[in-house]
């Protein structure tokens, strides 16, 4: 086994709550060192959407009701931001890292993020960038990914959404990351065709780990059950 090693875990699309429970309990386990590794899960979730730490009442445009009605789920949870929403489409990546083994700087790991984006957008010939004070990616003006994070003990989880064929429509219902008059894209409108979701999750998970200096390796999730027992 490589002692620097990313394990990725594409699980498909599953609901809000479980990834959520996941992720929380591979922190637990990461914390305690029950799992050696570093964690990528990679995943799609029915739509949902989620109030961050800064979240404004004033940012979610739809009622609960409304939200409900519409088949979309609402979630607060412990991660920095406002609101934002996951849906089919999007992949939607959680990493549970120990920054101990990388550096202790959440400010470091945020830009991390955005620079794996960035690369991974970039081998897709869609020129990306950080906007200056603000979290996420953007391309011509437009936010194509968003970034959320929480750790605890320097273990960190929640993550990043990169809209691959997302539809749209559903950011009308909030004000995104609580950005006035932000325009959201995804790789689908930014491409003028739908791009292959597999070779974005791949793409994702290779240039991830290399951003950390790690080796992918894929791992089915009942591994990390196992090994965390």
């Amino acid at each position: 086994m490589s002692e620097r090693e990313l394990w990725t875990v594409a699980l498909g699309r599953v609901p809000y709550p479980e990834a959520l429970e996941l992720q929380r309990g591979l922190a637990r386990d990461r914390i305690s060192g029950a799992i050696p590794q570093d964690v990528l899960l990679l995943v799609e979730h029915p739509p949902v959407v989620t109030l961050g730490r800064s979240s404004r009442v004033k940012h979610l445009l739809a009622s609960p009701d409304f939200l409900a009605a519409k088949g979309v789920e609402l979630f607060e949870v412990e991660r920095g931001g406002d609101v934002t929403f996951h849906g089919p489409g999007q992949l939607v990546g959680y990493p549970v890292m120990d920054l101990k083994r990388h550096r202790q700087d959440l400010h470091w790991y945020l830009r991390r993020l955005e620079e794996s984006l960035i690369n991974v957008l970039d081998a897709y010939g869609i020129a990306a960038e950080q906007n200056k004070g603000l979290t996420g990616v953007w391309t011509g003006g437009r936010k194509i990914a968003s970034i959320g994070v929480h750790a605890r003990d320097w273990v960190t989880w929640h993550g990043f959404a990169l809209n691959v064929t997302t539809d749209l429509s559903f950011f009308d219902l909030i004000v995104p990351c609580g950005i006035s008059g932000v325009v959201m894209t995804s790789m689908e409108r930014e491409l003028g065709a739908e791009p292959d979701a597999s070779a974005v999750r791949q793409s994702v998970a290779d240039i991830f780990a290399a951003a950390f200096d790690l080796a992918p390796v894929a791992t089915p999730r009942s591994a990390l059950l196992e090994t965390a027992v």
